[in-house]
């Protein structure tokens, strides 16, 4: 059998993959210093909530996971920044502030790139676990897309584009 049969953990990982490995994992630890600060001004509970889900459940085990592969294929992690530390809402000036509905904006951005991110990783992957882990990734970002947007339509935080009305002239 040739390089890129067998056990897909014996394989070697291609240029693309290392790539999509190490910058997905880079994003996801400035993820969580951002959100992190997101979470200091978060004021709606629901929002805080969520974003604390987030980190913990999906965030940081992908970080972990993220972190092994390249371990075990000698690639140096890149670096991470500082956790922030917590911080009093109320102690926040108003003007300084990120609003809620900012803050849902932005988390369904970093969604939306999420999933893309993870769509290219796995058309570009020559191993099977690796498609597999994005495909993964892939489907429990969407399931905290899918929770963001019922919060952001019931909050009153989703501005939607102009909706289209089709109309059909009869002749």
């Amino acid at each position: 059998m040739g390089v890129l049969g067998g056990n897909p953990q014996q394989e070697p990982l291609h240029c693309g993959e290392v790539f999509d490995i190490y910058s997905f994992l880079a994003g996801a630890q400035a993820g969580v210093a951002a959100y992190q600060v997101y979470i200091n001004h978060a004021g709606d509970d629901d929002l805080r909530s969520f974003l604390q889900d987030k980190v913990e459940n999906l965030i940081r085990p992908q970080i972990q996971e993220l972190s092994e592969i390249l371990k075990l294929n000698g690639i140096a992690l890149p670096p991470a920044p500082p956790e922030r530390p917590n911080a009093d809402v109320e102690s926040i000036p108003a003007g300084a502030r990120i609003n809620d509905a900012e803050i849902a904006v932005n988390v369904a951005k970093d969604i939306s790139i999420g999933v893309v991110a993870c769509s290219q990783a796995m058309g570009k992957a020559t191993r099977e676990d690796i498609a597999m882990m994005f495909g993964k990734f892939h489907m429990e970002i969407a399931q905290y897309g899918a929770k963001l947007l019922r919060m952001m339509k019931k909050k009153g935080w989703l501005v939607p584009p102009p909706l289209f009305a089709n109309t059909m002239i009869e002749g």
